[in-house]
């Protein structure tokens, strides 16, 4: 899998995560990889924001287990509050990463029935998370919404080595100044 396709603004990144309800999965990811940006000194120039496909949860915190898994390893999880996709997102994300296979699926339809291109580079910038997971690229990020407190666990594992890949990406297309990596 090629690394992450150029940003559409020079010295910006912004980077969608979608799930489905945007209350688990994909909020975790945003808490995580928003802190290893902060940490690396890019959260000047690089944007996270997560989305959910359905509407259910418009405006709600992330699911309690989640929010506590994610304290619990020393994250701020308060701020979220759920949001659904839309196309604009598109065309205002330099990456679009679905969590599973069935997210990824609603994210292009979306694309499509809006007119979207088609085109590879289009198609490059709209991925599974797990791409870019340096354990099982390609993989799902399996939803612990039905499930207990280790399902929220493993996916904070896949959550975090990723987000540290993604930053290693991060690296190699936005000039890094005296930024360290």
């Amino acid at each position: 899998m090629p690394g992450l396709p150029a940003p559409r603004t020079e010295g910006r990144y912004r980077i969608g995560l979608v799930c489905l309800g945007n209350i688990c999965r994909s909020p975790m990811a945003d808490v995580v990889l928003s802190a290893r940006v902060e940490e690396a000194g890019l959260a000047d120039c690089v944007e996270v924001r997560s989305s959910g496909t359905g509407d259910w949860h418009v405006g709600h915190p992330m699911d309690d287990r989640a929010a506590a898994t994610l304290t619990a390893a020393g994250y701020d999880a308060s701020r979220h509050r759920a949001q659904q996709f839309g196309a604009a997102w598109l065309d205002d994300d330099d990456l679009v990463l679905a969590m599973d296979g069935s997210n990824l699926a609603d994210v292009v339809s979306t694309g499509s029935t809006t007119g979207g291109t088609g085109s590879t580079s289009e198609s490059e910038r709209v991925r599974l998370f797990r791409d870019f997971d340096p354990v099982d690229p390609g993989g799902e990020v399996p939803d612990p919404y039905y499930g207990g407190a280790s399902g929220f666990e493993e996916v904070l594992a896949m959550v975090e080595r990723t987000a540290a890949a993604l930053v290693a990406e991060l690296h190699q297309v936005l000039p890094v100044g005296d930024r360290t990596p």
